[in-house]
């Protein structure tokens, strides 16, 4: 049994030194082109902010003025007010008037052939004025009045079609905020590592740029209509390719965001979040099943084997030669693959506003994967949709 033990905890630790090594590398030492004009060429067509908005009225006044003086050319900020009741209609109508580039859409009813926020984009992405978008949530904050150029900028390449952005949550204390934003620190680690070596499967919706045609090109959202969430990830999933994708990681682009404060309200946004993983590409399910089972399995076998370890040496039961060259071979990877994940995901964490303190990684290392093993058996035993709503 030992035996067994002991290659499969070297199966899964070479596993992740593979996506170490060959796919989170490619972040931690990316350098962020800036080819001759890109700015200017985007810029020429213009770019339609858009900001689909519930009952937000609190943070639309705190963001819209910081969007309306974004230092770009030709751009409009589009609000799509989705049937509040907080006052929202009020304030666009009635307090707006000094935001120049600002204009907003009421929307009366919910339909039933498609889910809220993603009627209400489809209709922002056939009102837009001009042919790029740049999509944020009412919640966010840009963190200076160069995200719209600087966001946009890689699509003055033009095989670019879609920008990756990146969007931290605030530090404040406490272990569920050290959760969230390790969850959200890996979760761009992987989809920005994975689209630069050639396989995007995801954007976030917090910040994400695209051209309005290739919406409409691959007919929006109709073959995940009525899937709660997806209007960020699931579309990219469908529509992005290694030629197309580019990713911003300068720090002028990121949009910052109040995480959720009680473990109950997490709880509900990652059970929507994942209930939306199952509707990926079959590739992308078999990439990212690897490397969170491997992630896992890693430090679970680690723990199993030394537990064997100890009760054989309890029950005087002393290891063969075979047995113990495997074992230090098995712990002397398992040690550089710590050591290695502590290097690549420090490095990504201070190049993405040093979302978490690089002397943490290793608790985080096993907090996500303790997180992600008994995320994996939540999804696998939620056998139903329990009516979530977006927002």
């Amino acid at each position: 049994m030992i035996t067994a033990l002991l290659i499969a905890w070297l199966c899964m630790v070479s596993v992740q030194l593979i996506y170490v090594l060959f796919v989170f590398s490619r972040t931690a030492f990316y350098r962020q082109p800036n080819p001759p004009d890109s700015v200017l060429n985007a810029a020429s067509s213009g770019v339609t902010v858009i900001v689909c908005a519930r009952n937000e009225l609190a943070n639309l006044t705190e963001l819209l003025p910081l969007l309306n003086s974004q230092n770009y050319p030709t751009f409009e900020v589009l609000v799509m007010d989705d049937r509040s009741t907080d006052g929202t209609d009020r304030y666009l109508e009635h307090e707006i008037g000094d935001l120049s580039q600002v204009r907003f859409i009421r929307i009366d009813k919910e339909h039933e052939h498609v889910t809220s926020k993603k009627y209400a984009l489809t209709i922002a992405l056939k009102k837009a004025l001009y042919p790029t978008v740049l999509l944020t949530d009412a919640d966010c904050r840009p963190a200076s009045a160069d995200w719209l150029t600087t966001m946009v900028a890689p699509l003055g390449n033009n095989k670019k079609e879609i920008v990756l952005g990146f969007s931290p949550y605030e530090s404040q204390p406490g272990l569920l905020n050290l959760l969230i934003r390790a969850e959200t620190l890996f979760t761009a680690v992987q989809y920005f590592s994975l689209a630069l070596a050639g396989r995007p499967y995801m954007g976030v919706g917090r910040n994400l740029a695209y051209r309005k045609h290739l919406f409409f090109a691959n007919r929006g959202f109709y073959t995940h209509m009525n899937v709660l969430g997806g209007d960020d990830d699931l579309f990219i999933n469908e529509v992005a390719t290694r030629r197309n994708t580019a990713i911003c990681l300068d720090p002028a682009t990121f949009t910052w965001s109040k995480p959720k404060e009680t473990w109950s309200e997490w709880r509900r946004q990652k059970r929507r979040h994942l209930s939306v993983g199952k509707h990926y590409k079959r590739g992308n399910k078999i990439r990212l099943g690897l490397l969170s089972g491997s992630h896992v399995l890693t430090w679970l076998l680690a723990l199993v084997v030394g537990l064997v370890i100890i009760t054989k040496a309890l029950l005087h039961d002393p290891l063969m030669t075979d047995e113990w060259l495997l074992l230090l071979i098995a712990t002397a990877l398992f040690a550089f693959r710590l050591l290695l994940f502590w290097g690549i995901v420090g490095r990504i964490s201070y190049r993405l506003a040093h979302t978490i303190h690089w002397a943490t990684i290793p608790f985080i290392d096993l907090m996500l994967a303790t997180y992600y093993g008994l995320a994996g058996l939540k999804t696998l035993a939620t056998r139903r949709n329990k009516g979530y709503h977006w927002r």
